[in-house]
């Protein structure tokens, strides 16, 4: 399914056409809502990393992958690393365009990159370091070889 962006550029629909793909990138699209402000007017600086937990949610789905199959899958990632790195600041009504790239794959962890922007310009890079786990052992557990090769396909 084709689709449109509302600057004119062409795009390749997903599902839940939260997550597109653009040039072999996937883009997840957020407009920053009034309660997610801080008193200065910007996206509070902790929602980046709420935002990019939905776009590493619709990334996965865009493979192929809806996050409520996962845990059947014997995959669960958590959270272990991020840095974030601001360069604009972004405000009300605002629509923040999310690249999700992945950019390392290891035994049991993978790292993903996302890179934000508005009207084309760099807001904030987010890089996410996760591991998979066994919630119940609390101990990290390796990834399903069907989810590894779906994410090393993404990171070559």
């Amino acid at each position: 399914m084709t689709g449109e962006w509302t600057d004119g550029r062409q795009s390749t629909l997903h599902r839940y056409q939260t997550c597109v793909t653009i040039a072999g990138m996937h883009v997840h699209r957020h407009r920053v809502r009034y309660h997610e402000t801080d008193a200065q007017g910007f996206l509070f600086n902790a929602r980046y990393l709420e935002i990019a937990d939905v776009a590493m949610t619709e990334f996965l789905r865009a493979l192929g992958h809806p996050y409520q199959d996962l845990a059947a899958k014997g995959f669960d990632p958590s959270l272990v690393k991020a840095e974030l790195g601001f360069t604009r600041p972004t405000r009300f009504d605002d629509v923040i365009e999310i690249d999700v790239a992945c950019t390392h794959v290891g035994n049991s962890s993978f790292t993903l990159v996302f890179t934000m922007a508005r009207d084309g310009e760099t807001v904030c890079t987010v890089n996410v370091v996760y591991v998979n786990v066994d919630a119940a052992a609390e101990t990290s557990t390796p990834l399903p070889d069907e989810i590894a090769t779906v994410l090393r396909a993404q990171s070559d």
